[in-house]
């Protein structure tokens, strides 16, 4: 329905897209990443064992999924995955329209690298940052090296330069509304393209293309397995846009409903009691003798903290670093995070 509805706003095929069209091809891509990771998430916790290893490398993972995602519609369609959902191309910087598909090296190159890194990057600094808000909250201060205090120094840096990022965006938004400027994003300017729609014509040299593509000769083994992970990726990614065409109301929802204004409300319903321990967890517990030592320190508890997602109670500092360095609980393997740390506060008696 939106795909059909975004083509609504224009009666000329040949002119720039509308600003609801960009705008939502951009939001459609935001609501993958949130709707898989919480996908891993859902396995990591259910079979740690197996699925533990992908949480800890999702955005590694992601990211290559990514890249081969946008460089197989890049090449094939002059567009990344969600441009070419929302019937988009990409147009190099010098060319008039209408134009053909297919862009300059240059382009294809760096608007590979705009729409896969930058979203990288941005998770991972968002992730530092909310690491360094928990040090603050907890009160932890640590020995720091130069090095670390030149780290802390950038992440608390990151709110203003987003803030300048974002400001950035909206005056290029406000551009390309009252048509100055051909780019709604400073991400397009920088690789040197600008958006268009496509046409029939584009329509039926990318079926040509695609039927003309040559089959190596099974002597070279290397070009052989090459066109096998293209023809692979082809599927995969027509698969992909096929299931969104059905699926992109439910990823939209979902992003709503893991977005961090939305957490409290998400945990004021979805509050239940504390499930029991583990079974395979059960014949492994200490003799009564040893209730008030610390699984990790093997010492009697100092400051008594207990796992919220387990249940089992360690020294204060000890869960930390540990919780800390590994983001799980160190008996189940379920994923934690620092806020799931909780003081017992115990009469000296």
């Amino acid at each position: 329905m939106a795909e059909a509805g975004a083509h609504l706003t224009s009666t000329v095929v040949n002119e720039q897209p509308s600003i609801f069209e960009v705008l939502a091809q951009e939001s459609l891509m935001e609501a993958v990443r949130p709707a898989l990771r919480h996908a891993v998430k859902v396995l990591a916790e259910s079979n740690p064992s197996h699925f533990g290893v992908i949480w800890k490398c999702f955005d590694e993972l992601y990211l290559l999924l990514d890249v081969l995602l946008q460089n197989h519609f890049l090449s094939q369609c002059s567009a990344s995955f969600s441009e070419n959902f929302y019937g988009l191309k990409r147009v190099s910087g010098g060319r008039r329209l209408p134009a053909h598909l297919g862009l300059h090296k240059s382009s294809h190159w760096w608007s590979l690298l705009l729409l896969c890194m930058v979203p990288y990057l941005r998770a991972k600094l968002e992730v530092m940052l909310a690491r360094q808000r928990e040090e603050e909250d907890f009160s932890i201060r640590l020995p720091q090296t130069r090095k670390q205090r030149l780290y802390r120094t950038a992440v608390a840096a990151y709110p203003y330069v987003s803030s300048a990022w974002q400001s950035w965006i909206f005056c290029q938004q406000l551009l390309f509304v009252f048509g100055v400027s051909r780019t709604h994003s400073p991400l397009l300017w920088l690789a040197n393209v600008r958006l268009a729609r496509i046409t029939t014509q584009d329509l039926r040299d990318s079926q040509w293309k695609t039927s003309c593509s040559p089959r190596p000769a099974n002597g070279r083994l290397m070009q052989r397995a090459w066109w096998l992970m293209s023809r692979a990726a082809q599927g995969v990614a027509v698969s992909l846009s096929t299931s969104l065409s059905l699926g992109v109301f439910f990823l939209q929802f979902l992003e709503w409903w893991y977005s961090s204004e939305n957490q409290s409300t998400v945990k004021t319903i979805t509050s239940l009691p504390a499930p029991p321990p583990p079974l395979h967890l059960q014949e492994d517990v200490q003799p009564a003798a040893d209730e008030k030592n610390c699984p990790l320190c093997r010492k009697l508890r100092a400051n008594s903290t207990v796992l919220s997602t387990s249940g089992f109670v360690f020294c204060y500092r000890c869960i930390y670093t540990y919780v800390k360095a590994n983001h799980c609980c160190p008996l189940t393997g379920f994923p934690t995070e620092l806020q799931h740390l909780i003081k017992i506060y115990e009469c000296e008696s």
